[in-house]
């Protein structure tokens, strides 16, 4: 396991624990305040709040998904297409919120408002970065910036779980009443891939850690007690391989669609049209 990233007392804000996160993981690169410009061949940064007022611009994500899978597969299946943009946008609220809970347990805004991203330029057109404009963040009373004007106290873990979730609920509610009119997904389909972003999220976390099990704990006391929107509690499960190995698997809620490809591999084996609810 990676050796504890030290704390400077004299820089305990937000942007520390950013450079901090970013230092656990390479998935997407986030970053504070307002995002510059991309470099020649980088694709420009979109505000959240902005592309959930003009979903236009989702459609256009969607078209930028199909072309890459055109380029794939040969092929680009309308629910396939939506699923995936469906799956990359819940990503960045969700991703930021797990990261940073999981390593410094703080939980930053996570308004439309106050969040961007861009897509990658190359390959799989999905977040490449993340951007944060709002400096406030939620934390423990322990915290060494608890004292700061930037920090909210809580006085639990369980009430920062709690509110955790109903930040992330309020941009994921957002999102799928700007999305559900455009695709062919029901409202059970969105709030099922709001859950599994979260719950992947914090696997995620523990496994680009060097800790798994912790990234596993995190999940089930994220998703715990979980009832409407959320589709179930955290579904990570200890499974044997194929190669007897012991390690962690889960049950999507969502459906990717990729058996629509004309693969003829059928739905994932951890699909929920394979594997009943738990």
């Amino acid at each position: 396991m990676p050796a504890p990233l030290p704390v400077s007392r004299a820089a305990r804000d937000l942007p520390e624990s950013i450079s901090r996160v970013n230092q656990r993981q390479e998935l997407v690169h986030i970053t504070l305040d307002t995002p510059t410009p991309g470099r020649r061949g980088q694709r420009e940064w979109q505000q959240c709040a902005d592309l959930l007022a003009h979903p236009d611009g989702l459609a256009t994500w969607r078209e930028v998904a199909a072309e890459w899978l055109l380029a794939e597969y040969g092929e680009a299946p309308h629910q396939t297409v939506a699923a995936g943009v469906r799956s990359w946008y819940l990503q960045v609220p969700a991703y930021l919120a797990t990261l940073l809970f999981h390593h410094e347990r703080r939980v930053p805004s996570l308004r439309p408002e106050d969040l961007s991203f861009r897509i990658a330029a190359r390959g799989k057109p999905e977040p490449a970065g993340i951007a944060v404009a709002n400096r406030a963040f939620a934390c423990l009373p322990d915290d060494p910036a608890a004292g700061s004007s930037e920090a909210f106290v809580v006085d639990s873990e369980d009430r920062l779980v709690q509110l955790l979730r109903a930040r992330y609920v309020a941009h994921a509610a957002r999102f799928v009443r700007a999305y559900q009119p455009t695709v062919r997904f029901g409202a059970r389909n969105l709030w099922g891939a709001a859950t599994d972003a979260l719950d992947v999220g914090m696997w995620r976390a523990g496994k680009q850690n060097g800790d798994e099990g912790a990234g596993v704990t995190d999940a089930e006391l994220l998703l715990r007690d979980c009832s409407g929107p959320f589709t179930s509690a955290s579904t990570l499960h200890p499974a044997t391989d194929e190669h007897g190995r012991l390690g962690w698997t889960r049950r999507k809620e969502s459906c990717c669609f990729h058996y629509m490809l004309s693969e003829g591999k059928g739905p994932c084996r951890t699909c929920p049209r394979v594997i009943p609810p738990l």
